[in-house]
């Protein structure tokens, strides 16, 4: 496997998860909760701009790759899962949106390996939808670790939980647009 710059960057993505999720694992006698989430949200929204940079590059520098195009999604689900997770275990995400926006994702993704057995991943393209969704999770995600007041008496975890909200509900729809474009390629394959 060549290692280019957006793979790397990748890589990168997942070596992060253990990160960001590690620093509430702390003892509190090495940073309080404000320091954890500051710092978090730091590494997660760095995570993130990885997400956007490593596509950019892939493209810019002709350096697209099918493993590239294999692990990137791979490491955003990874990302949101492991986020997830602990923001669930936080008391700060509702645990049946977080199993909506997992579940969904490994159910599309396993959509996906099925078209792709059948010579039909074009058929399952990433639409504009899906982008929407993924910047709705990245922005609740951002700010749920943050979890602090805002300006304009606005509260970050009040408006990030109104971003899960909006995420889940664009995670189902875009389940649904994928499933009606999987639908005709599966009923004569089932």
């Amino acid at each position: 496997m060549y290692l280019n710059i957006p793979t790397a960057l990748t890589w990168l993505r997942i070596l992060m998860i253990p990160l960001f999720t590690g620093i509430y694992y702390l003892p509190a006698s090495w940073l309080g909760m404000p320091e954890k989430n500051l710092l978090a949200t730091a590494l997660f929204s760095a995570a993130a701009v990885t997400d956007w940079l490593d596509g950019y590059l892939a493209r810019k520098l002709r350096q697209t790759s099918a493993f590239g195009a294999f692990l990137d999604p791979v490491a955003d689900k990874l990302m949101v899962a492991a986020a997830l997770i602990v923001l669930v275990n936080l008391d700060r995400a509702d645990p049946l949106l977080a199993v909506i926006i997992i579940g969904r994702e490994i159910a599309i993704s396993a959509l996906r390996e099925w078209m792709a057995m059948l010579g039909k991943t074009a058929s399952l393209a990433v639409a504009f939808l899906g982008k929407i969704k993924t910047t709705a999770q990245m922005a609740a995600i951002i700010l749920l670790l943050l979890d602090t007041p805002l300006p304009l008496g606005v509260h970050a975890g009040a408006l990030g939980t109104f971003c899960l909200w909006i995420a889940a509900l664009l995670t189902l729809w875009s389940m649904g647009y994928y499933l009606r474009l999987a639908a005709p390629h599966l009923s004569d394959k089932v």
